[in-house]
């Protein structure tokens, strides 16, 4: 293995590399065009570690680095910023000299490196979220044209589909401004059909992926957050335990302690904003669920739920429903297992034997 780490600030078409050696030491520095920089690589030494940020084409980049036997490393964006000499004088080679020493830390965390099958279905979910997005500027336009002439519809697409089909009784409309609703309701039923095609191929994803069959098996998970998580993370085995999968996931606490005085705040927000998003989405599922359930017919973590729900305010409790959903989620891809309601009971504290004072107050009864 060298000892020299390759430093890349990534971009579109200049690309800045600086080599480091093993003491930290600036070897060189060069700027390379995108084709020159492709030749470059299958010139570096095997074995050869290549830092980047995780940023557009960085894992394209990384993929090609495999290709020819180098070794790279993605790291975030906000990992990479503490290592800059400088906060005031940022430049392209700066930051690839900030990247190669970040990336000689004992204790850094790196991205795994996604393949073309995990990007390919992650872009089905990232589509559809562009088109969510297009379908909710399309309703508010609608909405606010109407209500510039006085027809104002209660909130939800049905009501304004209702409206959106009356428009021929509206007399108060001029004709041309149906013409252009009609044209603009026309749309809004186009990405409503993109949607619902975004939507089918994830499903035929999840229902052709063994593991989003397993992962499924839990409460509150679909097809939709299935999917996002085996692309996004894979076998998930680059993550120790199901802990360090929930804080890349941004849900657990931050912490402002000092002085041995432990102070948590809010959840971090780190990591994956859609998967996050997902989970506390599915995390309402599994509690409305656990509330219409029988009590005798509830599952260890129905029960759970139930007694959280009466200590804790609701936001508090989806998070926590969440991060309970991710751990688990972690141990059903790492450790290839399907899902246990009564995993619980295998836990070592569940199967420590009774103390002395329990066996004693046992006795007496």
């Amino acid at each position: 293995m060298s000892t020299i780490t390759m430093g890349v600030d990534l971009a579109k078409n200049l690309f800045s590399v600086c080599a480091v050696d093993g003491a930290g030491h600036v070897q060189r520095r060069q700027d390379l065009g995108r084709e020159a920089f492709a030749l470059w690589l299958a010139q570096v030494p095997a074995g050869t570690v290549v830092a980047m940020e995780a940023c557009s084409g960085a894992h394209h980049w990384a993929r090609r680095c495999l290709e020819v036997g180098l070794q790279p490393r993605l790291m975030a964006a906000q990992f990479v910023t503490p290592f800059r000499k400088s906060r005031t004088l940022k430049n392209d080679r700066n930051d690839a000299e900030a990247i190669a020493t970040a990336a000689r830390q004992g204790n850094m965390r790196f991205v795994p490196v996604k393949s073309v099958e995990q990007q390919a279905r992650l872009a089905w979910h990232r589509v559809r979220e562009g088109y969510k997005t297009e379908g909710l500027e399309i309703s508010n336009r609608l909405r606010g044209l109407l209500a510039e002439f006085g027809i104002v519809m209660a909130q939800g697409d049905r009501a304004l589909r209702i409206a959106l089909a009356d428009l021929d009784a509206a007399a108060s409309l001029p004709a041309e401004l149906k013409e252009l609703l009609r044209d603009l309701s026309a749309h809004w039923a186009q990405v409503r059909d993109r949607i619902a095609a975004c939507d089918a191929r994830i499903e035929a994803h999840a229902k052709a992926d063994e593991r989003c069959v397993r992962l499924r098996a839990l409460i509150g998970i679909g097809p939709l957050t299935a999917d996002a998580m085996v692309a996004s993370v894979g076998s998930a085995k680059e993550f120790k335990n199901g802990r360090q999968l929930a804080a890349w996931l941004g849900l657990v606490p931050t912490q402002h302690s000092s002085g041995g005085h432990t102070r948590l705040g809010t959840i971090s927000c780190r990591g994956d904003a859609y998967l996050r998003t997902l989970l506390i989405q599915g995390a309402r599922s599994s509690l409305q669920r656990a509330k219409v359930t029988a009590q005798d017919r509830a599952t260890p973590e129905q029960i759970w739920i139930r007694q959280l729900a009466c200590r804790m305010p609701f936001g508090k409790l989806l998070v926590a429903i969440a991060n309970k959903h991710a751990r688990q989620l972690w141990a059903m891809l790492a450790r290839e297992e399907a899902y246990d309601a009564e995993a619980w009971l295998k836990h070592p504290m569940v199967q420590r034997p009774a103390g002395k004072r329990a066996v004693r107050i046992a006795g007496m009864a």
